[in-house]
């Protein structure tokens, strides 16, 4: 039985008929599930996908490749229209060759680390002594110049271990890799009110009152390491059982850095506490990068199953496929990818012929700021204040940027009515995990975080899955172990399963999905108060 509103919901607008039940092909969901759960083809998308065509950071030849290797599959699997739509990065691109650091004193073996992305080579194979730069982790402004001060003059020639090894205590506890069936039943209770909008927050802003912003401090150590004529730059990893994230230098300019790698937390902190010792440590560097200046687009991957009766009314399902250059961008976002195209692979297979048109975007760009989307957005649907004519076409957007966990749920930028129908569509999936639907009202004053804030700011519905989090947030995300060794191929192919059925009856639907109306949509919030600028003369 389906549950109806409910009474608290009800009460909201005085008096109100009970919905409509929501009409599900029961027998088209039996060849879904047969075709989903019984012929998936998840793990050798995933394979191609990571193991052949990972990492995939944005400018690089790897992920062109990629894309061109994604478009190819979905087009053998009968697909319309795979293409790549390109759009404007800024700058040119990059990739890493190889890296192999050594400690040469006062020990001798190899060290893990990952390079920096958008840092220049070594000049060969380089040694150098090892200097150390020590200040508080949100320093002010003259702590910072005093710690730079003491190394002036004195680095040429020699390898920087930048900021004291962070404490990482012994964990006595696990995280839970699968949300609780309570708390979901409690999150997705229909009684409950929307969660209230975001506060626009600084998310930069340091903690400590004036002290400097982290990506000021990055900057300014770059330009003294730059101007100091020193060998390399060594970061602390700071994360436990040997992962390393490596991000990138913001400038892109990489006249602007010196050679720089990530270093395993336990690898890092041997080498500083031998220096607190007193001891010399040396390093061996080997470190050839290429930059790639005529690489300057990005590309989001689209395809379809073009609608039999209104072909421009769309339903968008989302993913990121490009990712980090140190694992292979398996559970970030490599799995949401594989599970949108199964998605599709899963409807042609059993011969749906939706009434809407049902694409994939698989975006490019999200991880140096949601850029592919951003693309996407400004060149087909505009915002609800300045709309293009395809504005009003989008059915609604799903975007998965979750880890590789199965859909639990999910959370739609829209009113009540749109998680009710959503929450009907996913009573026949309940044997598979799913549990029901959300609403919210959360626009932000600029999209932040993942794609789908870049619909939800537009004004577009735009609709999150929920997932079980599994290693994600604790050991994959971003990280050099995110690769299709922490991916269950069960979990992708669940969500595509149900994904399928989803997508298919809201674009079958007699009425559009629910949607903010002009006058019930939020207003996007006003940004914060920047924070002023603490001032330094270090150079």
């Amino acid at each position: 039985m389906i549950r109806p509103l409910s009474l608290s919901l009800l009460a909201l607008t005085l008096v109100a008929p009970a919905p409509a039940q929501e009409a599900v092909d029961a027998a088209l969901n039996a060849r879904i599930r047969q075709e989903g759960l019984q012929h998936s083809q998840v793990a050798k998308t995933l394979h191609g996908l990571c193991d052949l065509h990972g990492p995939r950071l944005t400018a690089s030849p790897t992920f062109k490749a990629a894309a061109e290797w994604t478009a190819t599959q979905m087009r053998g699997w009968g697909l319309t229209n795979p293409s790549l739509e390109p759009w404007e990065v800024g700058h040119g691109g990059w990739s890493n060759q190889h890296v192999a650091v050594h400690a040469l004193a006062p020990f001798a073996s190899p060290l893990h680390t990952e390079v920096v992305a958008w840092t220049p080579s070594t000049a060969g194979t380089v040694r150098g002594s090892v200097a150390r730069l020590d200040f508080p982790e949100e320093p002010l402004p003259e702590e910072f110049e005093t710690a730079l001060k003491q190394l002036d003059g004195k680095l040429k020639g020699k390898i920087l271990l930048v900021g004291h090894p962070k404490a990482l205590p012994v964990l006595l506890s696990r995280y839970a890799p699968r949300l609780e069936e309570t708390e979901l039943q409690k999150r997705f209770d229909p009684t409950q009110p929307p969660a209230p909008p975001r506060l626009a927050v600084d998310r930069g802003a340091p903690k400590r009152p004036g002290a400097l912003r982290a990506r000021d401090v990055e900057r300014r150590i770059d330009e003294f390491l730059v101007a100091q004529k020193a060998l390399a730059r060594v970061n602390d990893a700071g994360m436990r059982n040997g992962m390393i994230r490596a991000f990138n230098n913001r400038t892109f300019d990489l006249a602007k850095a010196v050679p720089t790698v990530v270093m395993r937390a336990e690898d890092y902190g041997r080498i500083w506490r031998l220096m607190d010792d007193g001891l010399e440590a040396k390093l061996e560097l080997d470190i050839r990068n290429q930059a790639h200046p005529a690489l300057t687009k990005g590309y989001n991957v689209v395809a379809e199953i073009t609608g039999s009766e209104k072909p421009e009314e769309v339903v968008l399902l989302g993913a990121h496929l490009d990712s980090w250059h140190t694992g292979t961008g398996a559970t970030d976002d490599g799995a949401s990818c594989v599970s949108m195209m199964e998605t599709l692979r899963i409807l042609k297979a059993v011969g749906a012929k939706p009434k809407r048109t049902i694409r994939v975007v698989l975006f490019d760009g999200e991880e140096l700021g949601l850029l592919g989307s951003q693309a996407y957005v400004k060149a087909h649907f505009g915002s609800a204040e300045n709309p293009l004519p395809e504005f009003g076409k989008l059915v609604a957007f799903f975007n998965m940027d979750g880890g590789s966990g199965q859909l639990r749920g999910l959370s739609a930028f829209g009113p009540a009515a749109a998680s009710q129908v959503l929450r009907e569509l996913l009573v026949p999936f309940k044997d598979l995990g799913a549990v029901g639907a959300i609403h919210n009202r959360m626009r932000l004053p600029k999209p932040d975080y993942a794609d789908i804030t870049t619909f939800s700011h537009a004004g577009l519905p735009a609709i999150g899955l929920i997932q079980d989090g599994l290693e994600y947030s604790d050991y994959t995300w971003h990280t050099s172990v995110d690769t299709v060794e922490r991916v269950p191929v069960e979990d992708i192919a669940r969500t595509a399963t149900i994904m399928a059925s989803v997508a298919y009856h809201l674009a079958n639907r007699n009425e559009r999905f629910p949607a903010f109306s002009k006058d019930d949509l939020p207003p996007i919030p006003a940004m914060p108060m920047p924070v002023s600028e603490p001032k330094t003369t270090v150079k």
